[in-house]
């Protein structure tokens, strides 16, 4: 099996583990996970020789996109609190936490390259704790609370990460010069990922066409990541600011089939992306530990330790920070996200789990320093490393479903279903103000007014039939069966149409082309 084959297998395994996961009711990435250790083992499957460097601007541009099309800024300025907490406060104290440990109990491994594995390992993933926590039916606020905290703490744990090993390769550090390169990078990412975001935002009103919008929207996260690191700022907090701007001033409502289409397209490559990166972290541990096995004796003590520490320390954390957020919450009524309980507070702790970014930053280690001689600790830091990518991705990702069940945690339907309310008023008010506007200009029919009349009220009471007393609502039901049943001739005679003209395909004197735009109109009609 050679490189190309094994991607192929990888992918195949994204798209399988999806419904294996759902039927097991384990989390999709951890299954990958553990299926790349076992193609690891096999004896014919290669060695991943994949460059490290290449590894984050691959992956997180692309899966960090997709992750921001599910929020919005309004929530991330609401939650900027919790989110400073946990991905930056959180992020210096555990790096400096396993950096004491590391130093004093992993034989050979100097400060500096123990703040290397402190900052590699800090940040919980963000692919990791959204894909396995958003598939539990958490409530909404928790769910964004791990967005929030997984997109930005990369950037700070980065950064970190960064000035550690050049402190390490030219065995100088100056904490001046390093406040400076933290404060510049965010300052160089938000610049251009604000450029970017207004650059697409044109080129995408010039470009009208669903398949090129899709097409440009797949170019824009890799540019935006690129330029801010050709540019010394983060590519992460380039790229989320990127999507942000995008997903505030690009959206056109009557863009029907090119919100469907980007949707679309946006799920494809964020279930294939994140089944072969938690794949290729799989097939990553069995090498890291293969090649480690012989000073593991040494290592496991520090390794089991860091684990320790890392989990210890974000529940330590969680605990008093998400009590001070409550109170001010209280005290302040503003509107962020926060655990509401002692049990919300327990399923965020144990959802901190490591996965791509630290896997990736622990390849991407240099090999040596600037005086010739190898990076001290490398090996020691690897397995570290990937020790605490297996405890927390698999034993953390295995167990959270039950945890979540046992402690009873589940989505907030009643809110859900109140704020689906909200709009379902508010759509069907919309509707009929501008039917209103529609009968000063033009004189419509009794008969179309009054139907038109009652599609507007039956917009709202199809979202959310609570919005209607019983009887009417009744009525409403009659009508929604009767246009259901019209729909579904409606159906049948737009298939035989397609059936029809898509027979003209093989036949001759008829125009591939030709066919298929007529093919496109009608799947469009019946999409509408």
């Amino acid at each position: 099996m050679d490189q190309l084959a094994l991607l192929f297998v990888l992918l195949l395994g994204a798209i399988v583990m999806v419904p294996v996961g759902e039927r097991l009711g384990l989390p999709s990435p951890v299954l990958m996970t553990l299926f790349g250790g076992v193609l690891a083992a096999l004896p014919f499957v290669p060695n991943v020789a994949i460059r490290p460097g290449l590894i984050l601007p691959l992956v997180l541009p692309p899966l960090i996109y997709a992750a921001v099309q599910r929020t919005s800024w309004r929530q991330f300025a609401s939650n900027r609190r919790p989110i400073f907490l946990l991905a930056v406060a959180l992020v210096f104290v555990t790096t400096a936490a396993v950096a004491a440990v590391a130093h004093a109990l992993v034989p050979g491994l100097p400060v500096a390259a123990a703040v290397v594995l402190g900052a590699l390992v800090a940040p919980p993933d963000p692919v990791a704790a959204t894909a396995v926590a958003g598939s539990l039916g958490l409530p909404r606020r928790m769910v964004s609370i791990l967005e929030g905290e997984g997109l930005f703490n990369d950037v700070t744990a980065i950064v970190l990460y960064h000035v550690a090993v050049a402190a390490v390769v030219t065995g100088t550090f100056s904490l001046p010069r390093a406040a400076f390169t933290l404060v510049l990078s965010a300052v160089v990412a938000v610049a251009v990922g604000l450029v970017l975001g207004w650059v697409a935002n044109k080129l995408m009103t010039l470009v009208d066409e669903a398949t090129l919008q899709v097409g440009l929207s797949l170019l824009v996260p890799f540019a935006s990541y690129a330029l801010a690191e050709e540019l010394r700022g983060s590519g992460v907090l380039a790229v989320l600011t990127t999507a942000l701007y995008l997903s505030e001033y690009m959206s056109d409502p009557d863009d029907v089939t090119g919100r469907l289409a980007g949707n679309t397209f946006w799920t494809v490559v964020d279930t294939l992306v994140t089944g072969a990166a938690f794949g290729l972290i799989g097939l990553e541990l069995h090498n890291v530990f293969g090649t480690a096995a012989v000073h593991a004796g040494s290592l496991v003590g520090g390794a089991i330790a860091v684990v320790a520490v890392v989990v210890g320390v974000r529940l330590l954390w969680l605990l008093p920070a998400a009590w001070m957020t409550r109170r001010l919450h209280r005290r302040r009524d503003v509107d962020e996200d926060i655990p509401i309980n002692w049990r919300e507070t327990v399923v965020v702790w144990w959802s901190g789990m490591r996965g791509v970014a630290s896997v990736a930053l622990a390849l991407a280690v240099p090999l040596t320093v600037d005086n010739g001689g190898p990076f001290p600790g490398r090996e020691a830091i690897l397995f570290v490393a990937f020790a605490v990518v297996l405890a927390t991705l698999v034993v953390q990702g295995l167990t959270l479903p039950w945890l979540v069940k046992r402690l009873g945690v589940r989505g907030d339907v009643a809110v859900e279903r109140d704020l689906e309310r909200e709009l379902a008023i508010r759509a069907a008010k919309a509707a009929k103000r501008r039917l209103k506007e529609i009968e000063e200009v033009e004189e419509l029919p009794e008969e179309m007014s009054e139907a038109l009349a009652r599609r507007a009220y039956d917009i709202g009471a199809r979202i959310s039939p609570d919005i209607v007393d019983t009887e009417k609502r009744e009525a409403v039901r009659e009508r929604a069966k009767r246009q259901q049943h019209i729909r579904r001739v409606q159906n049948e005679m737009m298939s035989a149409a397609r059936h029809a003209v898509l027979a003209a395909r093989s036949q001759p004197g008829f125009d591939p082309e030709v066919v298929d735009r007529v093919l496109r109109h009608l799947d469009v009609r019946s999409l509408r």
